[in-house]
């Protein structure tokens, strides 16, 4: 496990395509090269693994409005995946730190809204409570701060398709900085699930 810098441990999970990419040549609600890949074994393992020490789930309003709409229910189905339900109860549950320039009120409970830097935003949530911090599938948040070098852990799920459009999470001009690969999963269908911690 790497050391983090000062305070809370910050986390980030993406999944991605081979060329790099978070969605397909469509646009940002373009998954179907993803949608094969993201209830299987190794990827509802993954789920369950990255959330299991975080007590703070920081995301994007757009994700946040796809998430909670999707997962909420899910929460009180009984008929759920366990790994399924466990994920949705604990992003129903716990702290979430939503970024938004145009809401005025969260419209989900345990809910605060923020319009500042990622960066500034973070450093504040690293020195109060206890718990990792998760940056809950929201590039544009963790293109930010992996430019300010605050990431501790990245799970990266990646997925064996080449969409050949789409943003990237990776962009040129990020700082040169070195991980360790501190877990790997393989499914039978080619996606792996991949943790790197910094290396400080």
């Amino acid at each position: 496990m790497s050391e983090t810098t000062d305070g809370r441990r910050v986390t980030a999970n993406m999944s991605l395509s081979l060329d790099g990419r978070i969605h397909g040549a469509g646009g940002p609600g373009d998954f179907a090269a993803f949608a094969p890949y993201v209830s299987t074994e190794v990827a509802r393992d993954h789920m369950r693994r990255l959330h299991k020490d975080a007590t703070t789930a920081v995301l994007g309003r757009g994700n946040a409005e796809g998430f909670m709409g999707y997962w909420g229910p899910i929460a009180a189905d009984d008929d759920a995946d366990p790994r399924d339900r466990g994920y949705a109860q604990w992003l129903t549950s716990t702290e979430k730190v939503v970024f938004s320039t145009t809401l005025t009120e969260a419209p989900w409970e345990r809910t605060r809204l923020v319009n500042a830097p990622a960066p500034e935003v973070v450093a504040e949530l690293k020195r109060t409570g206890e718990g990792e911090i998760l940056v809950n599938t929201s590039a544009g948040i963790i293109r930010p701060l992996l430019a300010a070098d605050m990431i501790d852990r990245l799970y990266l799920m990646i997925f064996p398709e080449i969409t050949g459009g789409g943003q990237r999470l990776f962009e040129d001009g990020l700082p040169a900085t070195r991980w360790t690969l501190s877990f790997q999963e393989t499914g039978k269908l080619g996606e792996m699930a991949l943790v790197y911690d910094r290396a400080r």
